[in-house]
């Protein structure tokens, strides 16, 4: 027997008579040390680059490959506990143990930055010049001692990070796009656009993708909104998620896609790819930029083009930013139903002004009327998301576009988050409601065996 969404929520609400907020992961102990370390002995960083340096001339990093992860450990271990004698450094045995992890990062991980990499509980690594590195915890922004030598070691991590995917970042291409082994987006830029020097910031990858069950857990939704996109996108609904930067669009497509029949062919389009689709027949692309000498560019367009000649069932676009919106609304309307996207936009109706001002971009001799006609029958349901002020990432509106009415395309709300107010903490409390009105789309459903309670769009009934 299949069980709901709302159902599992109201057992789990019977059980232990509250739902409780997801319990926060608290940083590990190890970067508590090390973050200690760094703030109590700044010039161990001296130190540990200087050690790096001479571990290059001793060993042979063409072999380290091939040596397992503890041996590599033991020798690293003893070299360095030698090296603190021999300069006579101040370390006790939890801190010998820090900058021995310290300066294996430094070998073969990120370097400074590896230890936040590790932490759970870091979701965004801010780096503003080799002297100040931010990061953001449970929506807010912290200051951490972590620092580089200088811009010249951090520029090396940079190209460590641009050289694992095939691409480069230096003063004739100062700005790069680009994602870690464990699927975290990068975006980097050095000298001369980066006046005081290379900014690189970090979108952490989440070692658990987030489900629907877990986002209505935490409250970015309630059941009933749950339930709804799920039967849109089982019932092929095309489907865009709007919203602001770090808003959570990448994390609700990936929510929304669990729910597609693992029988259905997939292809992803993204330029950093980071979609964690759980189906097992997924093709996944991804743009190139182009070379030293201008060429091999691959844009998003192309490989919507390439991607309709692959016999896809649906589309996803991870991001939707220009010329491509054309031949994606094209797919939308021809027979790829149920493809999905993400637009950044304040509103849904500014989604959609955005989509009509990217299909122009494209260059097509259409008039507005006609582009409009295109948006209207493509897309059929925007879901609004917005990082609130508490930090918190919530759904604020549920909006379905319904046709064309003379040169104005028509929509109407069907679930919205209504602000009512901010606790002493600074929380921005609220709730969700439905507006009342019934989707259009809902016969469309029916005809795919999916059926929704009618109370779920009554206003009167609590969310």
């Amino acid at each position: 027997m299949r069980i709901s969404i709302s159902d599992r929520w109201r057992q789990t609400a019977t059980q232990v008579k509250l739902v409780e907020p997801e319990k926060q992961p608290q940083p590990s102990t190890e970067n508590k040390l090390y973050e200690e370390l760094v703030a109590s002995k700044p010039a161990l960083i001296d130190q540990k680059v200087k050690l790096h340096g001479r571990i290059i001339d001793e060993f042979n990093l063409a072999l380290l490959d091939k040596v397992a992860p503890e041996e590599l450990a033991r020798q690293v271990k003893r070299f360095v506990s030698d090296y603190v004698l021999s300069e006579r450094i101040a370390l006790n045995q939890k801190e010998l143990e820090a900058f021995t992890e310290e300066v294996l990062d430094e070998m073969l991980g990120l370097g400074p930055i590896e230890p936040l990499l590790k932490d759970p509980t870091v979701n965004d690594i801010l780096i503003n010049t080799h002297a100040s590195v931010y990061v953001e915890r449970y929506g807010q922004l912290e200051a951490t001692p972590v620092r580089f030598k200088d811009e010249a070691h951090l520029l090396r991590i940079v190209n460590k990070i641009v050289a694992f995917v095939g691409r480069r970042v230096d003063e004739s291409s100062p700005m790069v796009d680009a994602r870690l082994p464990d699927g975290s987006r990068v975006n980097a830029a050095v000298r001369p656009i980066a006046v005081d020097g290379p900014l690189v910031s970090i979108r952490k990858f989440s070692k658990r993708p987030f489900s629907m069950d877990r986002l209505v857990d935490i409250g970015a939704l309630k059941p009933p909104i749950a339930e709804l996109l799920k039967a849109a996108v089982q019932g092929r609904i095309s489907i865009i998620v709007s919203g602001g930067t770090g808003s959570g669009k990448t994390t609700m497509l990936n929510a929304l896609s669990s729910f597609i029949s693992p029988k259905e062919r997939l292809l992803t389009i993204e330029d950093a790819a980071e979609l964690q689709l759980q189906q097992p027949h997924v093709g996944r692309l991804e743009t190139r930029p182009p070379n030293a000498e201008g060429r091999g560019e691959i844009r998003q367009r192309e490989l919507v083009k390439n991607a309709l000649r692959m016999r896809p069932d649906r589309i996803i676009l991870g991001e939707c930013r220009g010329e491509e919106a054309f031949d994606m609304l094209q797919a939308m309307n021809t027979g790829h139903e149920g493809s999905m996207t993400t637009i950044h936009a304040n509103t849904p109706r500014d989604a959609v002004r955005r989509m009509e001002q990217m299909v122009g971009m494209a260059g097509m001799p259409m008039s507005p009327s006609a582009v409009r006609g295109q948006i209207a029958s493509a897309i059929q349901l925007i879901v609004q998301l917005q990082r609130l002020s508490d930090g918190k990432r919530r759904l604020m509106s549920v909006t379905e576009i319904t046709g064309m009415e003379g040169d104005v395309i028509q929509m109407q709300e069907i679930f919205r988050f209504v602000r009512e107010g901010v606790d002493e903490q600074g929380n921005i409390n609220g709730s969700f409601r439905a507006s009342g009105v019934r989707p259009k789309f809902l016969h469309e459903l029916r005809s795919h065996g999916i059926e929704l309670p009618g109370n779920y769009f009554d206003p009167s009934v609590a969310l």
